[in-house]
């Protein structure tokens, strides 16, 4: 994988965790509707985008520390294995955990977030891509994580930064969307079920990066 394709794929991944309502846009327009402004909308984007990059941060930096003591091939199946079994799961069991109150501020909405990303494997989505990028740094070798990552330590930031670019333009362009034009009927009116795509990419993205190994 090249870089340019590894940050095509990266704002990519970004704008489809943007389009899933799980991932924070549902909650935003929620929050306009009870206030009854635009406003409301706008100003919870800034903690979704947040709390989102946070959870990738995560599922990079924990990738890394097990880079110490993994061979990064060991470490790409442990990935994917991951990422199938939550693929698994969720064709099992679609209950998204509930929010207790509509009532949160800027803190409680990024912890929201970070805690949506991460326990819908959003965050360990884009691990097999950073991987794949810092791989074609070092010549496709099999050395450790670590020591690939600690040659672009810039890359991680960016990764996730641009990864949360992509899902922040979508998160508010379809919260917009939803909130001025179509209401938040369209959900029932959808053909597709997202529930079902979303475990099918997990799935996918895990199968993939097997391939890419």
């Amino acid at each position: 994988m090249t870089m340019t394709t590894s940050w095509a794929v990266l704002l990519g991944l970004g704008a489809f965790h943007g389009i899933n309502p799980g991932m924070g846009w549902l909650f935003a327009v929620a929050l306009g509707m009870q206030e009854r402004r635009r406003g409301a909308v706008l100003s919870a984007l800034l903690p979704l985008g947040l709390g989102h990059a946070l959870a990738v941060a995560a599922a990079i930096a924990l990738a890394l520390v097990a880079g110490v003591v993994l061979p990064v091939h060991w470490l790409r199946w442990l990935v994917a294995g991951t990422l199938v079994t939550l693929g698994v799961a969720r064709f099992i069991r679609h209950r998204h955990p509930r929010w207790a109150s509509m009532r949160v501020g800027a803190v409680a909405l990024t912890l929201w977030s970070f805690l949506m990303a991460s326990a819908h494997g959003a965050g360990l989505m884009v691990v097999p891509v950073f991987l794949a990028m810092t791989a074609t740094d070092a010549g496709h070798s099999h050395h450790h994580a670590m020591q690939m990552a600690g040659a672009t330590p810039a890359s991680a930031m960016l990764a996730t930064g641009l990864h949360a670019v992509g899902y922040l333009l979508v998160t508010a362009a379809v919260a917009f969307l939803v909130f001025e034009k179509l209401g938040v009927g369209v959900l029932r009116k959808a053909w597709f079920n997202l529930d079902l795509l979303w475990a099918v990419s997990l799935i996918g993205t895990g199968v993939i990066s097997v391939v890419l190994a």
